[in-house]
């Protein structure tokens, strides 16, 4: 039994996972405050809440730069007050359990890998499509974090005078158009015509950004998580036309690309983190 703790944009989620099913699952508001302490206090009571006598380990996932091997969380971005917090350590201080710390898209690469649809491959890539564009790496099976935890930072290569970042992610739209991806395909599957081309812009855009992904990683399995796993459908032609000029054809022909279908990735994807740590000792 384990626990999975997303600490996400808004909200930090803990839920207990047992064998393959996760049997409950807590939330709150981010409690924001110029005191680091407040809401590594919140995190506190939520694990507290789901605690069983069972649990064995916590796996935790933030949206930041992590030293993965100490547990220590830098800038997280979209809490101003977490410049550097020894979080594996005061976790492991309060509840007297093995605690593991990593960015949220290697953990989702990972939940992934444990609980979804890339279960049985061992080259794959978690891709997180939504204000951002970045990759958890997992080869010959293993997570793959790099010395400073940036290893799928593949957002921040140069492209077009400026970061993939920009062209492959939300930020494409808010940029250029001045409106939000949500906006824009509301447009564009209700058959306005301006929208469609901004929306097929946009997916040739996520194209160059996946084989810049390929080139690095030559994976067998892309998983899509973000915003973007759930109008995947409506880009994917347009994306794998794209690709046609690949320059390794036979790379393609057993590619999966696909959006990720599991229920609370986020807190699954934590859980495996501690799972997967746990398995390697």
């Amino acid at each position: 039994m384990l626990l999975g703790i997303d600490l996400g944009a808004t909200n930090v989620r803990v839920g207990r996972v047992v064998g393959q099913d996760l049997a409950e699952v807590v939330s709150a508001p981010i409690a924001q405050s110029e005191d680091p302490n407040t809401l590594l206090n919140q995190m506190k009571e939520l694990i507290q809440q789901t605690l069983h006598a069972d649990v064995k380990s916590i796996g935790i996932g933030v949206p930041s730069v992590v030293d993965v091997e100490q547990g220590i969380v830098y800038d997280v971005q979209n809490i101003p007050s977490w410049k550097e917090v020894h979080l594996k350590a005061e976790i492991e201080r309060e509840f007297g359990l093995s605690t593991w710390v990593n960015n949220d898209a290697n953990c989702f690469a990972l939940g992934e890998r444990y609980f979804g649809q890339a279960q049985h491959k061992k080259h794959v890539i978690g891709l997180i499509i939504g204000t951002g564009f970045g990759a958890g790496v997992i080869l010959n099976g293993t997570l793959v974090s790099g010395a400073h935890c940036g290893t799928g930072e593949v957002g921040m290569l140069p492209y077009q005078g400026s970061i993939l970042e920009h062209y492959c992610s939300g930020q494409f739209f808010e940029r250029f158009f001045s409106e939000s991806g949500a906006e824009v395909y509301q447009k564009a599957i209700s058959g306005d015509t301006e929208a469609q081309s901004k929306y097929r812009s946009f997916a040739k855009h996520i194209a160059e950004g996946i084989k810049a992904v390929l080139y690095a990683y030559d994976p067998e399995m892309i998983v899509l998580g973000g915003a973007t796993s759930q109008v995947w459908s409506y880009i994917e032609d347009t994306v794998w036309e794209g690709l046609s000029n690949f320059a390794y054809p036979q790379s393609l022909k057993n590619l999966i690309i696909t959006p990720s279908h599991l229920e609370h990735v986020a807190v699954l994807g934590a859980a495996a983190l501690a799972m997967d740590a746990m398995s390697s000792k």
